[in-house]
């Protein structure tokens, strides 16, 4: 027999225990009871839970039986108490007392339970299958990593407890009177609904802050299997509470399209039937409909809601409106808000799109919205298991293979040219393949100081390797100091005639170096290299192109890894390190990043110039790169002018190469070049600073700036909900 006591919590004068037992077999016969300190039996309330996690690890498969436990019992302070498991001729008898539980819910401890949660037989076959695809290496690494994230100062339902609004902030909000007060319809499809599970979202609802809502339901089960009863005790307690029975299955688009045609309200609000609204989220959406009349589409962060309802796990704090990202994965998902009148223009859900039926409906309302909002707060709980597997991938191959339709149809409305859209690093994740129009050349930039094999090795792996063959090639060389410097560019222009060398006689500026290389270019696009770069993938230069050549994208940027195979870049982040920095550094490109961040093609704020494609046209207006900023900060600065010109830079991850970086300068070791680094520290503060104050869009407040991993903020060091702040 196994079990695990998963949730222990004290409320007011009861304990409450959430966990789970089995057996050996998953028909093994297992009993709870509950004993004071005498051993003598007391009365608790018990609730089995369906764990499909659970025989998922240990039967291999999801069993139609409830292998978990929600026992509440009495309890007196100082008094013991135990929780008594017999199965398979076994007793366990389990301790608790005030003292004991508040050890449990120490630091040590709730490390060593992460520990002890990643010590199952699944965790095992995980690292086994990662160390036959990535080997030893990489595992080691990635173990480094899972055990550093154990040693986080917060698990997530600590941090939420210690940021969610306090119950005197709820009730300011109950008594805000806001300048405009729209009506919020909650549509929700309802078929085969748990009751238990339904009756937590109605309540979620009905104990909003903000009144001025109504819930439309729609219950297409068969009958008999309708939760009528239900809906009918809301409905006669609360005339704002409206529901429909069908008698029939309409699926999910019809259902909901059924649920929106009963609404009257100035905004539709999409929800399923077994999750859960915070109680400040009706207020949050209106407040800021408040502070921008012109929104029409609105969208929150959110996290996940276990089976039992009792733990709050894995966020997602996502960017502000990001449409690469939404390309590669329904990121917006929950909690998602659309004005009625944009609703009912595009039409509603539709069937042939049923499996990533909000996947394209989202499409659509993104594409005419007025102005799309997001608020950087979990408004919306979503229920799953907290450690479920699917143990049948193919399973998911339909919704997939919508979602790729829907995307295509997206890209058919906006007139972009995709080929295909394909399945990314996991289902649910899709890389679009961009068709390229006519065969333009491009003009690859790349200044050069003696490293004469690095430089090499850059060119002959795109020479000899690369797909796309229309390429010129710029040299700008830059005080070098060996002869074999010269006998190379020498051989190597004499060796290949799109290859060119053009002297830079000045000191060392990036900035001024790369402006000169581009007088020199006769491409449409230009191509900033690194001489310490090689490709990986022989089919860069087309991915990077086919996502600049749309007139909405101004620069692109590709992933880039160390020798050793992790992240040197994958996007960079304003705020970062203070000024700007990389995202993921350091993670093996195996691993899964944040949300699959790393392996998602999406727009940031910026991208490095060490692989860097822009539009020439593009270049020479927004005046090149600035020459103030000799070294630092001249790519993230051309960027964020790219972006100032209404243009999208774009991160490719599918673009790979390694970089082997700072081969070609030496480090910040001089007083002379500390001073001339904070000097353009200041320089680029003092260009950009309402996104050092105000905060990366395609970055989440709630995300440490200390970390490029997308870890919680520090609240101890960073605050929450604080400014940015930079100090020079």
């Amino acid at each position: 027999m196994k079990f695990n006591v998963d949730v222990v919590r004290i409320r007011e004068n009861t304990i409450q225990l959430n966990g789970w037992a089995i057996g050996r077999t998953p028909d093994a016969e297992i009993t709870y009871a509950v004993e004071d300190a005498s051993h003598h039996p007391i009365r608790f309330q018990y609730v089995s839970t369906r764990r499909d996690d659970v025989s998922q690890i240990y039967y291999g498969k999801t069993i139609d039986r409830e292998f978990g436990f929600d026992i509440q019992f009495p309890y007196e302070r100082g008094k013991d108490y135990y929780l008594v498991i017999r199965g398979e001729k076994r007793r366990i008898r389990v301790k608790y007392n005030e003292a004991l539980i508040k050890k449990r819910g120490s630091v040590a401890h709730k490390r060593l339970k992460k520990i002890q949660d990643l010590m199952n037989m699944e965790t095992v076959h995980v690292c086994m299958e990662f160390w036959r695809e990535n080997g030893l290496k990489a595992l080691i690494l990635k173990s480094k990593h899972k055990l550093q994230g154990i040693d986080n100062d917060y698990d997530y339902g600590e941090w939420y407890e210690l940021t969610k609004p306090s119950a005197e902030e709820l009730e300011r909000q109950r008594a805000d009177r806001l300048p405009d007060m729209p009506k919020f319809s909650v549509i929700i499809p309802a078929y085969k609904t748990p009751e238990r599970y339904l009756k937590e979202m109605l309540d979620s609802i009905a104990a909003q802050t903000y009144a001025n809502w109504e819930v439309c339901v729609v219950d297409g089960s068969p009958a008999g299997e309708s939760v009528e009863r239900v809906l009918r005790r809301y409905a006669e307690r609360d005339r704002r509470f409206k529901y429909a029975v069908l008698g029939e299955n309409k699926g999910i688009a019809g259902n909901t399209n059924a649920a929106m045609d009963m609404a009257d309200g100035d905004y539709i609000v999409l929800a399923d039937h077994d999750d859960a609204l915070t109680p400040d989220a009706l207020y949050e959406c209106a407040k800021c409909i408040c502070a921008h009349p012109d929104c029409d589409v609105l969208y929150s962060d959110e996290d996940k809601l276990d089976m039992d309802g009792g733990a709050l796990f894995d966020p997602h704090f996502k960017p502000d409106f990001n449409p690469d990202l939404l390309c590669s994965v329904n990121y917006i998902c929950h909690l998602f808000v659309v004005s009625h009148d944009l609703a009912a223009r595009v039409g509603g859900f539709r069937h042939e799109f049923d499996g990533a039926q909000d996947y394209d409906f989202i499409f659509r309302c993104t594409e005419g919205a007025a102005r799309i909002c997001h608020i950087p707060k979990v408004l919306y709980h979503w229920r799953c298991h907290k450690d479920s597997t699917a143990s049948n991938p193919e399973s998911k191959l339909y919704a997939f293979e919508a979602g790729a339709r829907a995307i295509m149809a997206h890209y058919e409305r906006a007139g972009i040219e995709a080929e295909r859209v394909e399945k990314g690093v996991d289902y649910g994740i899709y890389h679009t393949v961009y068709r390229i129009a006519g065969s333009p050349l491009v003009s690859v930039i790349i200044p050069n100081k003696d490293h004469r094999q690095d430089l090499d090795t850059c060119i002959r792996a795109i020479l000899e390797r690369a797909t796309y063959r229309n390429m010129e090639f710029i040299i700008v060389e830059n005080n070098s100091a060996e002869p074999e410097t010269f006998s190379y560019y020498d051989r190597i222009q004499k060796e290949r005639e799109n290859i060119r060398v053009v002297t830079w006689e000045r000191e060392f500026n990036y900035s001024a170096i790369n402006n000169f290389g581009v007088t020199f270019a006769r491409g449409e696009y230009l191509l900033f290299l690194n001489n310490d770069t090689e490709l990986i993938a022989e089919n860069f230069v087309e991915e990077m192109l086919g996502l600049c050549q749309r007139p909405d994208v101004g620069a692109v940027g590709a992933r880039l890894l160390y020798q050793d195979d992790t992240i040197q870049h994958a996007g960079v982040v304003v705020g970062f390190g203070g000024i700007a920095g990389h995202t993921f550094i350091g993670l093996h490109q195996a691993e899964n990043s944040y949300f699959h961040r790393a392996m998602s093609t999406q727009d940031y704020s910026a991208v490095t110039a060490a692989c860097m494609m822009t539009k020439k046209s593009l270049f020479e207006e927004a005046g090149g790169f600035t020459e103030e900023l000799a070294v630092a900060f001249n790519d993230i600065d051309y960027c964020m002018k790219v972006r100032r010109a209404g243009k999208l830079v774009a991160y490719n991850p599918y673009a790979l190469l390694y970089h082997y970086e700072s081969k070609s300068r030496g480090l910040e070791n001089t007083p002379e070049k500390v001073a001339r680094f904070n000097r353009e520290i200041r320089i680029f503060a003092e260009r950009w600073p309402e996104i050092l104050r105000d905060g990366d869009p395609y970055y989440n407040p709630n995300l440490t700036l200390r970390k490029s991993n997308f870890a919680l903020r520090d609240l101890k060091k960073e605050g929450i909900g604080e400014p940015y702040r930079l100090e020079v």
